[in-house]
């Protein structure tokens, strides 16, 4: 199609397939949104960029929120989709516990495959694990469907879930929601966002144009517009040009620190290629029927991200160092 630049790629499965076919056409692609730590710690690109947070952040994250809301844990068990983001954040999350609360056993883990539809069988296997919490990384349809076959036979209440993709279902499914139920936005996105003019402003535009608050997915595509927009502008600057080529923006993106819908974003990993933020989490709670978020943490990215050249599993296993 003869385009500058591709901005998209939802899936890790499809990030994976993706990045090398990019760089080997030699096409600027900023990936939006796809998870798996993988991307950057498996291959080094001049090409491709993530303007958003990995499945190592956002697990870790998890694995700190759990460990500090449930001093007591002794059991946790896992819903994992079968793919590259499924088995990643059950892998970052597990080996995270272990250093951080190595007394703690897996009751199981189940894996369903992306898209299942049906969960009764991994219900009732979480159910029979005697876990006390569980790790949760569906996401989407499959997400909404885990909650509307979970919720009746009161798995999320007697096991609360910490949901890594869960902010996405509260303005639909915030009713089957027990409160305890523990929620991420892959990021500061949607409810976590801070209150800052541009995030207002994307807001109240979305919510008037769509007709619904923006989930993370929207956050992450609008971060990934206004990190090229910078990036743009910076090559402007820098070689003081109108119509800056495609390699000096990609020059400028390289380890350049932009403003976002959600904060500050550093493009620090990944040879400048890959983002860092903090990444929060907060518990549901009903007020007078209304779903609020309480006991709200932010992990900075030290310490969640490992250094720039480690893997993620060798950074979480060294016990984090840097």
């Amino acid at each position: 199609q003869d385009v500058d630049m591709v901005i998209g790629v939802i899936s890790s499965g499809d990030c994976l397939a993706v990045a090398p076919v990019a760089e080997e056409l030699k096409k600027f692609t900023v990936l939006f949104d796809c998870a798996t730590n993988r991307i950057f710690e498996e291959a080094s690109y001049k090409y491709v960029f993530r303007t958003t947070t990995m499945a190592t952040q956002e697990n870790v994250a998890a694995a700190r929120y759990i460990a500090e809301s449930f001093p007591n844990l002794k059991t946790f068990s896992g819903v994992n989709p079968n793919y590259a983001w499924g088995q990643d954040a059950w892998s970052d999350f597990t080996e995270a516990m272990k250093i951080i609360k190595p007394q703690v056993q897996i009751g199981t883990n189940v894996t369903p495959k992306l898209g299942a539809g049906q969960y009764g069988t991994e219900v009732s296997a979480v159910l029979g694990s005697g876990a006390e919490v569980v790790q949760n990384s569906l996401w989407g349809g499959d997400l909404e469907a885990f909650i509307l076959q979970a919720a009746p036979r009161g798995l999320l209440e007697r096991m609360p879930n910490i949901m890594i993709t869960g902010e996405t279902v509260l303005e639909r499914l915030g009713d089957q929601l027990p409160d305890g139920t523990m929620i991420g936005a892959r990021g500061p996105n949607g409810p976590f966002a801070p209150p800052t003019t541009l995030n207002k402003w994307f807001k109240k535009a979305f919510k008037e144009r769509f007709g619904a608050t923006p989930v993370y997915a929207s956050y992450h595509m609008a971060t990934a517009f206004l990190g090229v927009k910078a990036a743009f502008e910076k090559a402007q600057t820098i070689n003081k040009v109108q119509s800056p080529a495609i390699d000096q923006i990609i020059g400028a993106l390289e380890y350049l620190k932009f403003e976002s819908v959600a904060g500050t974003v550093d493009m620090s990993l990944g040879k400048g290629h890959q983002a860092v933020q903090h990444v929060p989490y907060g518990t549901v709670k009903k007020v007078d029927g209304k779903i609020t978020l309480t006991n709200i943490k932010y992990y900075p990215p030290e310490q969640i991200s490992p250094p720039d050249d480690m893997k993620s599993i060798d950074w979480i296993r060294s016990g984090f160092k840097r």
